[in-house]
């Protein structure tokens, strides 16, 4: 091994390694060209993490080292007529790690985009795959790999060793991250452009997908890593026993899931009302649904609630939602102008729908005044209602005082039958509740007491 790398040493201060660098040069100058001009051709935007080839920028995906790589074995076929190669027995290998580094990285990122334990995943494949190529060129891999092999212990019928291990939790993660990675490609498929009702049948296909992929990718993992599937299926018949048993509840939310998004009942987007919470959907997964209101706030709602509950689904058939105000005039004012004013007025805000038109009725005899109810046909409430009603009855109030209508407060007046108000009972002088106030008129209009009885 050493003799291998004091040669390699000695290649690599012979005047063909420039060639060799000119020609990694000349292969990293083709790759980005290749990259940027399907990136143009495809119309991708720059800063996208959604595409795992193509990532953010030109360097950032798994096409570009991977084009690296293919033009960098195709120069080392091409020197090696010519000259010794010297460079690229590092830089063959290095763009190999660099391949299984980025895509291991890049599937995680489209796959579980809001996790938190993506990102030392990321690290611990990128020290291991820096690690490999290092043991790689400098000849270790072989006699670490051997020696690793005749590490064995016995379990059951079968003789494992460190190196059968190893190689086999290789095996199932690359199996894992494949599975992974044509999942996020038909999820990516699927979920372009789609909305409404189009848009949950797709999500319950990709996870269907997703959830079959990774079962058969680790079935797939276990036969690699030399463990006997007929013996799953004790493990098998006791996960039926907790099903049944203590996992009823969690089994049955991810079913009402799928049956939610098979049968449209409620989708991504609708305005929905479950349990005095009314807000828009915003995700709907195996297991729970994500309502956000208008305010802000989340609502996390198993998807058993939405099956066996009562649910108001306020856009299922039109997204379009009615809300109203109410205002009250004096009983002198002019109801045709009312009515033109509050009309008028419903008119200002553009999220109000022209078609239909705002209706204004006289909904009650108040006891102070007339009062209106002025509807108004809206089709986006997950903006918020706060605003719109606001910005609707501050045009209200202009238009009205604008026209010296008048807002009546409430206002009581009391006759009495006689035309003279009682007096209060005297108590004597010591008495209990009996008090001395100063001496002048009272407060309490003809009363004008000069004592004051306090309960």
């Amino acid at each position: 091994m050493f003799d291998d790398v004091g040669h390699w040493f000695e290649g690599f201060l012979q005047p063909g390694v420039l060639i060799e660098l000119g020609a990694l040069a000349l292969c990293a100058g083709l790759a980005w060209l290749v990259v940027f001009g399907l990136r143009r051709a495809l119309r991708l935007h720059e800063g996208d993490r959604r595409s795992i080839l193509f990532g953010r920028d030109v360097v950032d995906g798994v096409l570009f080292p991977l084009t690296l790589l293919g033009l960098g074995y195709a120069a080392r076929s091409l020197l090696l007529l010519f000259l010794p190669i010297a460079a690229f027995k590092v830089a063959i290998p290095a763009l190999i790690a660099l391949v299984v580094i980025r895509i291991g990285a890049k599937v995680l990122q489209v796959a579980f985009p809001q996790s938190a334990w993506v990102r030392p995943i990321e690290r611990t494949i990128s020290w291991v795959g820096w690690a490999a190529m290092v043991l790689w060129v400098t000849g270790l891999l072989p006699l670490l790999l051997k020696d690793l092999e005749d590490i064995t212990w016995k379990v059951g019928g079968s003789t494992l060793s460190v190196r059968t291990v190893i190689e086999g939790f290789v095996t199932a993660a690359a199996v894992l991250i494949v599975a992974l990675w044509i999942s996020s490609a038909i999820e990516s498929r699927l979920l372009r452009s789609a909305t409404g009702s189009s848009l949950s049948v797709r999500k319950a296909l990709s996870n269907a997908t997703r959830a079959m992929l990774l079962f058969l990718g680790l079935i797939f993992a276990l036969s690699a890593v030399g463990i006997d599937l007929t013996a799953l299926s004790v493990l098998g018949g006791a996960v039926g026993v907790g099903i049944g048993f203590g996992l009823q509840k969690l089994a049955s939310n991810y079913v009402s899931g799928f049956v939610i998004l098979a049968e449209r009942s409620v989708r991504i987007g609708d305005n929905v009302r479950v349990d005095n919470f009314e807000g828009r959907i915003t995700d709907i997964t195996g297991r729970y649904t994500v309502i956000r209101s208008g305010v802000g706030r989340e609502s996390i709602v198993p998807n058993e609630m939405l099956i066996t509950s009562r649910v108001e689904n306020l856009s299922l058939a039109d997204p379009r939602v009615w809300h109203s105000t109410v205002v009250s005039v004096g009983y002198d004012s002019d109801v045709d102008l009312v009515m033109q004013l509050l009309a008028e007025a419903a008119l200002v805000s553009p999220r109000v729908l022209r078609d239909p038109a705002p209706s204004v009725a006289l909904s009650a005899f108040g006891a102070d005044g007339l009062e209106f109810t002025v509807g108004f046909w809206i089709n986006d409430p997950e903006n918020g209602l706060l605003g719109l009603r606001s910005q609707i009855n501050l045009a209200i109030l202009r238009a009205l005082r604008a026209n010296g209508i008048d807002i009546p407060y409430p206002q009581r007046v009391v006759h009495w039958a006689d035309g003279q108000a009682p007096r209060p009972p005297r108590r004597r002088r010591g008495s209990p509740g009996w008090s001395e106030r100063s001496k002048g008129d009272s407060p309490c209009g003809g009363w004008g007491l000069g004592l004051a009885y306090n309960p």
